[in-house]
């Protein structure tokens, strides 16, 4: 909680001073129309997210059973983080960062840099530094996904929206569906998945058709969202 009011302080002092703005250009408060999106593009992000773990069952035969460590308290706690470590990245990556770049350079500019700060600093939380091919595989994903959280935001100008993409995808991934058969998760993989051989056709679909689509789906719902202009953006529309 500390780390995300620091972070909201900072946000505060950067629009402040580099664009005579406040906060209310991160678009935080709820509004009917971002609470509808909100719920739309989080329950998207959430399913192309679980497919990857469905063709997973399909093709690798894997199979997954309610963890024995889940409770209610760990449920909560872990939520949190995840909603923590999500809007962390969105107020650092987004927020009055892309904000700034957007008014001092302009949209596509600021879209594309914000993008490959936000691919940087996957390489550093996953670890991959120095492996080419994962630096690679991690920025292609990182680097899109970060174009369309950047496009969001720059479309509605409301952190709630690239946020709610964020969250369904990444809680998904990093807890209801874990890629390991320990910690602490709603599933885990119930025994160490056989050994099978795939065609390519079926391992790049069971990798790649999750991430692209949950990429595609969600721009073509922020694309509904009526453009908010920067005159409109303490109007919290």
């Amino acid at each position: 909680m500390i780390q995300l009011i620091g972070l909201i302080a900072i946000s505060w002092l950067l629009l402040k001073f580099f664009a005579k703005e406040n906060l209310s250009v991160l678009g935080l408060m709820p509004t009917k129309k971002r609470i509808i999106f909100f719920l739309i593009l989080f329950i998207c992000s959430a399913f192309f997210s679980t497919t990857t773990f469905l063709l997973k069952m399909y093709f690798t035969k894997e199979e997954y059973i309610i963890s024995e460590l889940l409770t209610f308290e760990n449920f909560l706690i872990e939520i949190w983080y995840q909603i923590r470590t999500v809007l962390t990245e969105e107020l650092i990556c987004r927020g009055a960062l892309l904000f700034i770049l957007i008014k001092k350079i302009g949209t596509q500019k600021g879209i594309i840099i914000s993008s490959i700060f936000f691919a940087i600093l996957h390489w550093l939380n996953n670890g991959v530094w120095g492996d080419l091919i994962q630096m690679i595989i991690v920025f292609a994903f990182t680097f899109s996904m970060g174009l369309l959280l950047a496009y969001s935001y720059s479309k509605t100008y409301s952190l709630l929206i690239p946020f709610a993409i964020h969250l369904g995808w990444n809680l998904t991934q990093n807890y209801i569906f874990p890629d390991s058969a320990n910690g602490n998760h709603i599933f885990v993989l119930a025994k160490n998945p056989p050994t099978v051989t795939i065609s390519y056709l079926a391992f790049f679909t069971m990798i790649l058709f999750p991430k692209i689509a949950v990429i595609l789906f969600n721009y073509l719902i922020v694309k509904k969202y009526p453009k908010v202009e920067l005159t409109e953006k303490n109007a919290n529309i």
